[in-house]
């Protein structure tokens, strides 16, 4: 009842990582019926093609077996030579079939699921020789499947060798009057019709396994939407800790930012939702750069601390708006806005100069000339 309930409340589709990592275990989709119709079609079809080669081949063996040496009966060393001899020629000729059939055995268990060596299926797990387990996987819903699988194969092979036996009994009856060579022909060429039949019959059971297979594969490996969103904070991160995180990092972006204000030559203000610091060294800066920047709280912070280093703060709000939108932390101002920051710059450094030295106190510059594809509408 208990694996019942869990089942149910699996219904989600299996993510590609949990698909990868069944992958990993060596849990993927195989198909037994399609590796024993692939050994059962390899076996016919090179008993088919290599027919008459295996029928010279065996015939001399079983003929030279047949035949008595006088001298094999008084010397064991004679007969032993002649024994391995017929073995030898016997195993060379069922070589070729034997190594089509190991590639055949090789290659087929991969047509569905791929090709896979996991060294955790390799691994002995002691979970699988409990009795109780064992007897349990004897009686459950799988092992009844694979039991009327196997009844419905014997009843598909039974049938259409009956109907084969059926339709072809006026040949069999007449293989009676034949001459030994060509009885044993034909008698050979109907045993291989049969099978070739047979075995062509099991195609309908590999068209219903390989989808069972792949059905089944995927029911033991969907999830729950627990296990889906615990898998998502595995991989991705828990939300509440990125952000927390991602918190933490803006602060001490905002910190480094702050601390460079008092070195800014000027702050351009909105004047109360902007604020940009911007900075210029003519000795390592080929343009003026945006060194600090925020808006609402954090330019009230930029402004407070402008004006305890005594930094120059000028309202220029259309400015404001396209160096907060327009350029990043650190970097240049664009090439458009060059005119705009060269006035603002000049008065800060003649406004500086007239605090230092006394003086009147230079022009606030006004209606600068701020490019129309970088304005900002307020």
């Amino acid at each position: 009842m208990a694996e019942e309930t869990e089942d149910q409340e699996k219904t989600e589709e299996a993510t590609p990582r949990r698909l990868e990592k069944a992958r990993e275990d060596g849990q993927v989709a195989r198909s037994r019926e399609l590796t024993t119709v692939m050994l059962l079609f390899g076996g016919v079809g090179g008993l088919w093609s290599m027919g008459p080669t295996l029928f010279d081949q065996v015939g001399m063996v079983m003929e030279q077996s047949f035949l008595f040496d006088r001298r094999q009966g008084f010397d064991s060393t004679v007969m032993l030579t002649h024994a391995v001899d017929l073995g030898a020629r016997t195993l060379f000729a069922l070589i070729p079939l034997f190594l089509m059939l190991a590639v055949i055995a090789l290659i087929s268990p991969n047509l569905l699921g791929g090709f896979l060596i996991s060294a955790k299926s390799l691994k002995p797990q002691p979970s699988k020789l409990n009795p109780i387990k064992g007897l349990k996987r004897q009686f459950s819903s799988q092992a009844l499947a694979e039991l009327a699988k196997a009844i419905a194969k014997s009843i598909l092979v039974g049938s259409v060798a009956v109907a084969f036996l059926s339709a072809k009994r006026g040949e069999f009856m007449a293989l009676m009057d034949q001459p030994t060579q060509q009885a044993l022909a034909n008698a050979l060429r109907l045993a291989a019709m049969a099978c070739g039949l047979m075995v062509l019959s099991l195609v309908v059971v590999i068209l219903i396994d390989v989808p069972y297979q792949l059905w089944s594969h995927a029911k033991k490996l969907r999830m729950s939407k627990e296990e889906i969103k615990r898998e998502h904070k595995e991989t991705e991160g828990d939300p509440q800790l990125k952000a927390k995180i991602r918190s933490q990092q803006q602060a001490m972006a905002r910190n480094r930012m702050m601390s460079q204000v008092p070195d800014a030559d000027v702050i351009v203000t909105n004047p109360t939702h902007y604020a940009v610091a911007l900075r210029y060294d003519e000795s390592n800066m080929s343009a003026p750069r945006v060194i600090a920047k925020g808006a609402d709280e954090v330019a009230a912070r930029i402004r407070e601390l402008g004006g305890e280093h005594h930094v120059p703060l000028l309202e220029a709000p259309p400015l404001a708006r396209a160096l907060y939108r327009h350029v990043d932390i650190d970097r240049e101002i664009p090439g458009p806005l060059y005119t705009a920051v060269a006035e603002v710059l000049v008065w800060a450094f003649r406004l500086k100069r007239a605090r230092e030295e006394g003086g009147d106190r230079p022009v606030t510059p006004a209606d600068l000339p701020i490019p129309a594809e970088l304005e900002v509408a307020p």
